[in-house]
């Protein structure tokens, strides 16, 4: 089945770590040709030097310059995974820092949006774009309100965009709690407790792997009937 990708140009923006790097890995072995972009000069070196296959961009999502230059250099792009991400916009929202949730705004929201209509000339029309969302957009959890307005404006789009951009595909993968460097801003002791008190609201009692998201999204990739939607990859969080 991964043969229908061989060959295929396929862009992740957001993609030198956690989900998206594992995707791009996952790609590669399906022979696509798969181009991640960021800004951590760190991280893109550590692709480069890891993971010869996969091109790698230093890029600033937030700068509009910057992407129009990327995506004229790129010309036609198959498919496009938007793995843009930030850490601010959490907490309860008495004490929620407003101008961090606006942060979290800049750092993905507008990001998301950005890249997506800038490479909207640029995409093949029988291609796809997945936005990687999150399920603080729908699980209602206290203290993550602020986190719900940015994934859940995100998702509320994604309908919509698949009948006006049709028949170039949009849809979104929501992943649950996964295990990914997002979670690096804890202490590993206070980041291992946090995953044992969330992975007892998980029906399947765990907290998530990359490559299980990574994996959904290459399902909505490659599968074609697959249009406007948001598919939960979250083990059934409550």
């Amino acid at each position: 089945m991964g043969q229908q990708l061989e060959n295929r140009r396929i862009i992740i923006a957001g993609g030198t770590s956690g989900i998206g790097l594992v995707l791009a890995k996952m790609l590669v072995e399906d022979k696509a040709l798969v181009t991640v972009t960021g800004r951590d000069t760190g991280k893109l070196s550590a692709v480069k030097e890891d993971c010869p296959l996969i091109r790698a961009i230093g890029i600033d999502a937030r700068d509009i310059k910057a992407l129009e230059h990327f995506f004229r250099d790129e010309k036609e792009v198959d498919h496009l995974v938007i793995a843009l991400s930030g850490g601010k916009g959490g907490g309860m929202f008495r004490t929620l820092s407003l101008s961090e949730l606006r942060e979290g705004f800049e750092s993905k929201f507008w990001p998301q949006l950005q890249t997506l209509q800038t490479a909207l000339p640029y995409m093949n029309p029988t291609g796809s774009i997945t936005l990687i969302t999150a399920i603080s957009a729908t699980a209602k959890l206290p203290g993550t309100s602020g986190l719900a307005a940015i994934n859940g404006g995100l998702e509320l789009m994604v309908p919509i965009l698949s009948k006006e951009l049709a028949p170039l595909r949009i849809n979104a993968v929501s992943p649950g709690v996964i295990d990914t460097p997002w979670w690096d801003f804890l202490p590993a002791a206070a980041k291992d407790e946090t995953f044992k008190e969330l992975a007892s609201k998980v029906a399947v009692g765990r907290v998530g792997r990359p490559e299980e998201v990574a994996a959904t999204i290459r399902h909505l990739i490659m599968t074609e009937y697959m249009n406007g939607v948001i598919v939960g990859c979250h083990g059934g969080i409550s």
